[in-house]
């Protein structure tokens, strides 16, 4: 297979599962084995950033109310919850990278946290089905956000905005309320991270490393870019009047065909 095709392959499945509630990180791990292909961390990172920074026009309304309306008492209310969750994620984020804490490659642990999200999505929705939910966001919620976005980094296929989500939910906030929140604290998140590691990547890149393809970079780049400000602006209307069911019956139905493909010997990485 061409080397622009994979790149364009994994730009989608990076675009795709940035915000949906189904993994990145378990994706890309999947459609690197599937592929028989490895990309440089770099790329990953590259490629997410492109993700992220698409889906930033979307949320121009609570934006604009962040800040050009910042004096008013619920724009400040809002930017200290969003503040709060960030700040969490940032100093937890940063104790485990001082641990040297390194992310699983195998794709157990990920079938294993895509099943126990889907389970849990579904038995939440279930759950929740007549009950009232409110859309203020609470410092509970945002402690809470704030947490699930460091579990979801420690557990690939966790997802990050499927663990926060889910968690909003628990303590009662409406969908449309929950998936904006969430974003918008996974948004200056990943890209905090991501110029880390990309500043680690160039200044410190690990001996032996090839020479970085900037133009097979650029291509994942705008793919994913592109893929994901659809995918997001779907989820967006999607939820004004779904339930997030379906998502965690994907996760349960792609965690066994992991598991089946396991067992039949598709576990090595390439």
């Amino acid at each position: 297979m061409p080397d622009w095709i994979a790149v364009v392959l994994l730009g989608i499945v990076e675009g795709i599962t940035e915000f949906l509630p189904i993994s990145s990180t378990g994706h890309l791990l999947i459609a690197e084995h599937w592929l028989h292909i490895r990309q440089s961390d770099l790329f990953n990172i590259v490629i997410q950033s492109g993700a992220v920074l698409a889906v930033i026009p979307l949320f121009h309304r609570r934006l604009h109310q962040l800040f050009f309306r910042w004096r008013e008492p619920a724009a400040q209310d809002y930017a200290a919850k969003l503040a709060l969750a960030f700040v969490l994620t940032g100093g937890l984020g940063f104790l485990l990278d001082r641990g040297g804490f390194q992310l699983p490659e195998q794709l157990l642990p990920v079938a294993w946290a895509l099943l126990i999200g889907g389970v849990g999505f579904v038995g939440v929705e279930t759950w929740l089905r007549g009950r009232p939910l409110n859309d203020q966001v609470t410092w509970t919620m945002a402690v809470a956000v704030g947490l699930g976005q460091v579990l979801a980094a420690i557990f690939p296929g966790a997802s990050r905005s499927g663990t926060t989500i889910l968690l909003c939910l628990l303590l009662g906030l409406a969908r449309p309320a929950a998936t904006e929140f969430c974003f918008l604290v996974g948004i200056p998140t990943m890209l905090a991270a991501g110029g880390l590691k990309l500043f680690k990547a160039l200044h410190h890149p690990p001996p032996g490393t090839p020479p970085e393809r900037w133009d097979m970079v650029l291509l994942g780049f705008l793919v994913s870019a592109v893929v994901s400000f659809i995918a997001v602006k779907w989820l967006l209307r999607y939820v004004q009047t779904h339930t997030f069911t379906a998502f965690g019956w994907y996760r349960m139905g792609l965690a066994i065909l992991i598991a089946l493909g396991l067992l039949a010997g598709w576990g090595t990485h390439p």
